[in-house]
C-alpha cells in the first residue's frame, strides 16, 4: 500500500476561502470534464502517494485555511508547446483550521502529520471567524 502525501500551495490572489469558491465557478479553472484543476510547470515525483488520498491544501494571507482533495494528475499541453501537470480537484473545498504558512514559491509537499485538521461542517446559522482572528486562535492553541 503506497503511503498518502500532501500537496501546500499559496492561493496566489485571494484574499479568503471564499475568493477561491468563486473562481473554480469559472470556466477557466476547470478542465475539459468540468472539475476545478491547477496547472503546474513541474509533475510531482511522489504522484502515486498524491493519487493515495492527498489534498492540495491553500494559503490565504500567510495561513492554511482549506483542501481540495486530489482525484487525478493530467498531463496538458500549453499553448507554447511545453508540457505541464493539471493538478485535477474534488470540486468540495474544505475549510481547515487555521494554520500559518510563511509565503513560499511554487507547491510544497505536506506531511499528513503536519496537515491541519479540517473543520466541522457549518450548521445552519453558525458564523465564520474572521480569517485573521481564526489564526490567532490557532496559534494561542485555542482552535
Amino acid at each position: 500500500m503506497t503511503a498518502k502525501i500532501h500537496l501546500i500551495k499559496l492561493c496566489v490572489g485571494a484574499e479568503e476561502v471564499d475568493d477561491l469558491v468563486q473562481w473554480q465557478r469559472r470556466p477557466q479553472a476547470k478542465g475539459p470534464d468540468g472539475l476545478p484543476r491547477h496547472v503546474t510547470r513541474m509533475w510531482p515525483k511522489r504522484a502515486d502517494e498524491l493519487l493515495a488520498g492527498g489534498s492540495l491544501y491553500w494559503v490565504f494571507k500567510g495561513s492554511v485555511l482549506a483542501r481540495q482533495a486530489i482525484t487525478r494528475l493530467d498531463e496538458v499541453i500549453g499553448a507554447d508547446g511545453i508540457t505541464r501537470c493539471a493538478i485535477v480537484l474534488d470540486p468540495e473545498i474544505i475549510r481547515t483550521a487555521a494554520a500559518p504558512k510563511r509565503p513560499f514559491q511554487g507547491w510544497r509537499y505536506l506531511k499528513p502529520a503536519d496537515a491541519p485538521p479540517d473543520l466541522p461542517k457549518a450548521r445552519k446559522g453558525d458564523d465564520t471567524l474572521p480569517p485573521e482572528l481564526d489564526a490567532a486562535l490557532a496559534d494561542l492553541g485555542l482552535r
